[in-house]
């Protein structure tokens, strides 16, 4: 399996050029079929919608310039900051990693530890006697009935 250098890095350096070339290569095969489709479309005068149709249409409308794009917001932080944190995160990352290897921790004293568990949970409490539970059981089915059968 192969990993990624860098959860940010979305890209290999060898992968940019191929990926550049497969996407001139198609878009220059597609270009023949570049063209518009509803150059010539027509509206069925008898479909139901035509009358609506028609009034939607606007041919002398005009077209959004890029003069309307509205200006990029000025209280974003700016793209170096993004990579200044990305850089501090996969620090952490590294240092939690290497934290956390294999052989950095070990379990010992475990002794102490269930000692100190029992101690917290206070004092054992002595398990039930069967002769107590078979009672117990015997009489919870003598008082137990099955309930009518559903009438009909």
């Amino acid at each position: 399996m192969q990993v990624r250098s860098s959860p940010f890095v979305n890209v290999r350096t060898g992968q940019v050029s191929r990926n550049l070339v497969l996407v001139m290569g198609s878009c220059s095969l597609l270009s023949a079929c570049i063209g518009n489709p509803f150059a010539r479309a027509q509206v069925d005068p008898r479909s139901p919608i035509a009358a609506e149709v028609a009034k939607s249409v606007r041919p002398h409308a005009s077209y959004p310039t890029f003069k309307d794009i509205p200006p990029v917001p000025k209280d974003l932080r700016p793209h170096k900051e993004y990579g200044e944190q990305a850089d501090v995160i996969e620090k952490e990352a590294a240092v939690l990693t290497a934290a956390t290897r294999e052989q950095t921790w070990t379990l010992s004293d475990t002794g102490a530890f269930v000692a100190q568990g029992l101690a917290d949970a206070g004092p054992a409490i002595a398990p039930a006697d069967p002769a107590e539970t078979a009672a117990f059981e015997k009489d919870s089915k003598a008082r137990a009935t099955a309930p009518p059968p559903p009438k009909r």
